[in-house]
């Protein structure tokens, strides 16, 4: 059988359809409107209920946590085993320029762009097109198949917590969110911010210049794309300030501007967005803004601000100035992403770290070198939140299964892979990442103008498709 041209191709009319309606829903972590049955907020809740209703007018059996997480099944109800399908229908906040609006799907040259059409409602369309298509075929199956819908993934994936209080783990499973061909194994993650004390000017240095307020960043798990710093001085040096500015960006090819107003210089910093796994592959603009200013004199407590990011973060993606570097075979290196830096004089003055570690990694140990790295800078650390590393093996069967399926969809070898990601596989003892993204493709997650192929998406399908039937008949 031809998975891709006789099963998926046939079936991409409906399954842009369904993946268009539920890229329409603004399903982003809303405080404001939470409540018992939307914990996350109404567009998060919505989303689920749309994901499952598809699922329940395809005869699947379906069930609802609480709005909080949620799952379609399809097999035999009688099945002591299940396999396990994870994606989630939570998406990061909006950032950037869009060329069509996020929450309104645009198809242009062959890509469908929306917030969330990478990560992760495409890839969850997709396997539930996946075994609608095995159940179409009606083939055997010796376990049951449940495609579980987090809502939290984004977040602290407490769904996910709360998943397994409610059910029994599955056999196996796999998630399709990261990228082909096999993802077996998971950087630890630790999170958390770095908290300054309170200003006091009275003991704090005497300076040319003033940092009303400095910003950058709005989620934890991206690298910053833009940053602000508002600074009052007395017209000379303020015109100091920013011709130096204005130099500055110029030399190292930054993309800065000033906003004179009176007494007052906002000035502006764009970066480069980037998943917070991969710092390195973006620009933090709260990072090369710090760097230009930390130079200057500053009353009160901006200067120990400044100087201390400074000092700790730039140009430092891998955790050398905190003594916590280190690297392995299998997952690769250390890396520290600040995703949210602030300085606020009446407020909260931090630095957030989303720190991804290694398999040969402890995070009892790397906390250890921070905390002691910290005393002499006189921060403090919050309660961090902690994420242990994962591996399954590669000689486990579900692995020879996806190996087999993938060379046979493809015509490629399926190297197992590690990531910097914190997948819903590494919630259960044998689970994967499996796709979606093909080696060398762009990643376009988090961004701006966020987009999946539609090749991609209907090649996808036929791999899930394929990769279902078969793991539901494996021997345990």
């Amino acid at each position: 059988m031809n998975w891709y041209y006789e099963q998926a191709q046939i079936r991409k009319d409906g399954l842009l359809r369904d993946l268009k309606g539920l890229l329409a829903i603004p399903s982003v972590y809303d405080p404001a409107t939470a409540g018992p049955r939307q914990p996350m907020g109404k567009g998060v809740a919505d989303a689920l209920r749309y994901m499952l209703d598809l699922c329940a007018v395809e005869g699947f059996r379906v069930t609802n946590h609480h709005g909080l997480v949620g799952y379609a099944e399809y097999g035999p109800e009688e099945a002591e085993h299940y396999i396990a399908v994870l994606s989630h229908l939570d998406v990061v906040p909006v950032s950037g320029e869009w060329v069509t609006p996020p929450f309104e799907p645009a198809i242009r040259d062959g890509k469908i762009y929306a917030r969330g059409a990478i990560d992760d409602k495409g890839p969850a369309m997709a396997s539930f097109y996946a075994l609608k298509i095995v159940k179409a075929l009606g083939l055997p199956l010796k376990h049951r198949i449940r495609l579980i819908f987090g809502t939290d993934e984004e977040r602290t994936h407490q769904c996910m917590e709360r998943y397994k209080e409610l059910e029994p783990m599955p056999a196996w499973g796999f998630t399709p969110d990261a990228e082909f061909p096999i993802i077996a194994a998971e950087k630890g993650q630790i999170n958390t911010r770095i908290m300054f004390p309170p200003a006091r000017h009275e003991a704090e240095s005497k300076g040319d210049y003033e940092l009303i307020s400095f910003h950058a960043g709005v989620v934890a798990n991206m690298v910053p794309e833009a940053a602000e710093a508002v600074v009052t001085a007395a017209p000379d040096p303020l015109e100091a300030l920013e011709q130096a500015y204005q130099a500055y960006c110029s030399e190292n090819k930054l993309w800065g501007s000033v906003e004179h107003k009176g007494q007052t210089s906002v000035l502006h910093m764009a970066g480069k967005a980037a998943h917070g796994m991969e710092p390195h592959l973006g620009m933090n603009a709260g990072l090369a803004l710090i760097h230009f200013l930390k130079d200057f004199s500053w009353n009160g407590g901006a200067g120990h601000y400044l100087n201390t990011v400074d000092a700790l973060l730039y140009n430092d993606v891998y955790g050398r100035a905190m003594g916590i570097a280190m690297e392995d075979d299998i997952s690769g290196p250390l890396t520290v992403n600040s995703g949210i830096l602030a300085y606020e004089p009446q407020g909260e003055t931090f630095f957030h770290i989303n720190l991804r570690f290694p398999i040969c990694g402890n995070y009892d140990d790397i906390l250890k070198k921070i905390s002691e790295k910290l005393v002499g800078y006189r921060l403090e650390m919050e309660h961090p939140s902690l994420k242990k590393p994962h591996h399954v093996p590669g000689n486990h069967p579900m692995i020879r299964v996806l190996q087999e399926t993938y060379l046979a969809e493809t015509g490629e070898k399926a190297e197992l892979l590690s990531t910097g990601g914190g997948t819903y596989a590494a919630h259960f003892p044998m689970g994967v990442a499996f796709g979606p993204l093909f080696p060398g493709m762009e990643s376009t997650a988090h961004q701006p103008n966020e987009y999946m192929d539609i090749e991609l998406l209907l090649r996808s399908t036929a791999i899930y498709a394929r990769a279902v039937s078969e793991l539901g008949n494996l021997e345990l």
